[in-house]
């Protein structure tokens, strides 16, 4: 059968990596972003460079009508999902929680957990076997950050996170009878523009002499163990939470 991949935030860093290394073992991918249009093209061209099939979907997943819009673009332009990547995510400048406003907080929950249980719960309503689907797979995007806390700098993202591996693990044993898998990667310190993004362009520099292997990860690390839990080739893997941290 045709192997169909959403990847959420997929124009950049890990997002990017995945949908790319998706597109090398054989997955059209369906490329979505939030602003730059320009950057997710570019990733669908290479893709269609290396003879793969690939479109760039515009949507904020924080915005529900924008996900439903979302999966009908899929649905009508590349056919019906069997891997989902839960990826789009944002972080904030460091701060403690007790200077941040509450902007920043429904911001941080919008995005980096409503934006995951839309995009979630639109991929079991096609994969379901219940509900006419295949089957499928959910990989979520966490962060090594729901185990460490983050304290003193990103609380709010470390708080955030904890919930996507909450998520993780309920959805997983909800839908594993209905041929859904769902886990999740928790990256470390990977060198991505994230890190820029919250204000910390050295952030992987400055810290890489914390992780046990001596320095940060890369995208591509990230994305071969997406890639590896989204596919065939991890049948009997539900409910996992698999750190990808250098020993951190």
């Amino acid at each position: 059968m045709d192997r169909i991949v959403l990847i959420t935030g997929a124009s950049r860093g890990i997002g990017a990596a995945t949908a790319l290394l998706a597109a090398e073992r054989g997955w059209a991918v369906a490329v979505n972003y939030a602003r730059d249009a320009a950057a997710a093209q570019a990733v669908v061209q290479r893709i269609e460079a290396l003879g793969g099939r690939a479109i760039a979907v515009q949507a904020d997943v924080a915005d529900e009508r924008q996900v439903l819009a979302l999966f009908e673009a899929v649905d009508a332009q590349l056919g019906r999902l069997t891997a989902l990547v839960n990826n789009a995510g944002v972080v904030d400048r460091p701060a403690r929680l007790a200077d941040m406003d509450g902007e920043r907080l429904r911001r941080m929950f919008d995005i980096n957990v409503l934006g995951s249980l839309y995009c979630a719960r639109e991929a079991v309503r096609r994969m379901s076997t219940q509900r006419g689907g295949r089957g499928g797979s959910i990989v979520n995007v966490s962060s090594l950050a729901a185990r460490l806390g983050a304290a003193g700098q990103y609380v709010d993202y470390a708080a955030a996170k904890g919930a996507i591996d909450t998520l993780t693990l309920g959805l997983a044993r909800e839908t594993a009878a209905e041929g859904i898998r769902v886990n999740a990667v928790r990256p470390g310190l990977i060198d991505t523009e994230i890190h820029a993004s919250g204000g910390l362009p050295d952030r992987v520099r400055d810290l890489a002499p914390q992780v046990p292997m001596g320095r940060g990860g890369t995208a591509q690390e990230v994305a071969e163990a997406i890639v590896w839990l989204m596919s065939d080739a991890s049948p009997y893997t539900t409910a996992s939470l698999l750190d990808i941290a250098g020993g951190r």
